[in-house]
């Protein structure tokens, strides 16, 4: 991993907010490799990092794979608290946001500095300074986050520290043991893994030398970014005595009210530009949902388009068969004159529709029989005893039509079955 580059870490919340708006609103080649859908969920969980933690504070940097490829990405570098024996020590970790980050979970390093030697073995630090604990294996997306992540490394470093501080051998004495002579690690605390242990001062003894637990807290020297973004130049600090110009002194006081001012003015501007880009959040998050709806209707609009056409393609099928059967009978019709019987213009398939058709004609005639003799009895045309006579004669007939339709549609859809099996048969062979 090549070392990190901070870009203005700042220690307020506001300078962190600014910081990350900042690189996760970049665009073209510079942009970090993020996806859009995640990077407000990745500024908040390094904002809530940062409030929880201020040592850890979010950079970018270039991570390097295992396979060579280097890749801009940011992390949180700092330190993580821990207790150990009544004491809190500070342990320095970078927790990396890889590119499948939050989705997948962080790579977390502990960064040993010159003086630190990483403990050997460690059930969850490896000796190049992997970091592997439950939490990182049992990452679940959207629920898991930064700040519980931080809370269980301190939890497993209070356990068990990973680090520790070579103490170098005293120069003013030529005997190579004489660091035990300091008395550190002497029986005044617990065990710590193999044969350390832990003294009064935080004092470690082991087998040929003295280790202390590199646990001290961690100094970061103040950034150079106020909040107006660029860099302040440190103010002249100046004895004042009686010998001062008034020029100078009048100059001097003029250029830090201007400088004051400016700042303000900055201040203001960020804080409006801010605003403005939550403002632009919250559309972007609108806008997401309304394409969301918009492509969910386009899909609906798309299906009944689709369906629409199978039934004009069927609707252009039925079309072109009854144009066919008109072209055929016209022919036969220009053939029969204007004398011919209009029964003849229909003819039956097989046995069975025709059968149909004269029990469905003859069963129509009677209907037509008895409306014309219900006018004439009401008209007084025909007595009512005749009416009785002949209307329970059709009825009798047209009883015996309907029940002969009714059978001719059974056989005809037995037929029908039949056939169907048929086919269905002749395709699965």
């Amino acid at each position: 991993m090549a070392p990190p580059q901070p870009l203005h870490g700042g220690a307020s919340t506001q300078q962190t907010l600014q910081f990350l708006s900042n690189v996760l609103s970049q665009r073209g080649p510079s942009s970090l490799p993020y996806s859009e859908d995640v990077k407000w969920l990745i500024r908040q969980h390094l904002v809530s990092l940062t409030d929880a933690y201020p040592s850890l504070q979010p950079k970018t940097a270039t991570f390097t794979h295992n396979d060579g490829r280097t890749v801009n990405l940011l992390q949180a570098d700092g330190t993580v608290p821990m207790s150990y024996g009544g004491v809190t020590y500070n342990i320095p970790v970078v927790i990396w946001l890889m590119e499948l980050y939050p989705r997948h979970p962080p790579c977390v390093f502990v960064n040993p500095t010159r003086d630190m030697i990483i403990k050997r073995p460690h059930p969850h630090v490896t000796p190049s300074g992997s970091v592997s604990i439950p939490y990182l294996q049992k990452w679940i997306y959207p629920s898991s986050n930064l700040v519980d992540l931080a809370r269980d490394l301190s939890h497993y470093f209070g356990r068990d520290p990973p680090l520790y501080s070579q103490r170098k051998p005293d120069s003013s004495s030529n005997n190579p043991n004489s660091n035990h002579s300091h008395g550190y690690g002497q029986g005044h605390g617990g065990s710590l893994g193999g044969n350390s242990v832990i003294s009064s001062n935080s004092g470690f003894s082991g087998s040929g030398s003295v280790v202390n637990p590199s646990m001290g807290p961690r100094v970061f020297p103040p950034s150079p970014y106020v909040g107006s973004g660029r860099i302040m130049p440190p103010s002249p600090q100046r004895a004042s005595s009686g010998t001062d110009d008034p020029n100078e002194v009048f100059k001097r006081n003029a250029i830090d009210k201007l400088v004051g001012m400016v700042h303000g003015d900055v201040v203001g501007l960020r804080k409006k530009r801010e605003a403005e880009m939550e403002g632009l959040f919250s559309a972007q998050a609108t806008l997401r949902q309304r394409e969301e709806q918009i492509n969910k209707g386009l899909k609906e609009m798309f299906d009944e388009k689709e369906g629409l056409e199978q039934q004009l393609q069927m609707v252009l099928t039925n079309a072109d068969v009854l144009e066919g059967w008109l072209r055929e009978n016209e022919e036969k019709m220009s053939k029969l004159g204007s004398n011919f019987d209009v029964d003849d213009a229909f003819e039956p398939c097989d046995t069975l529709s025709k059968q149909m058709i004269e029990a469905s004609a003859s069963d129509l005639a009677i209907e037509d029989v008895i409306y014309s003799l219900d006018k004439a009895v009401q008209d007084g045309v025909i007595p009512f005893d005749q009416y009785l006579k002949n209307v329970r004669l059709l009825s009798r007939d047209q009883f015996f039509h309907r029940a002969t339709s009714v059978k001719v549609r059974a056989a005809q859809m037995q037929a029908h079955v039949a056939s169907m099996a048929s086919r269905t048969s002749q395709y699965t062979m």
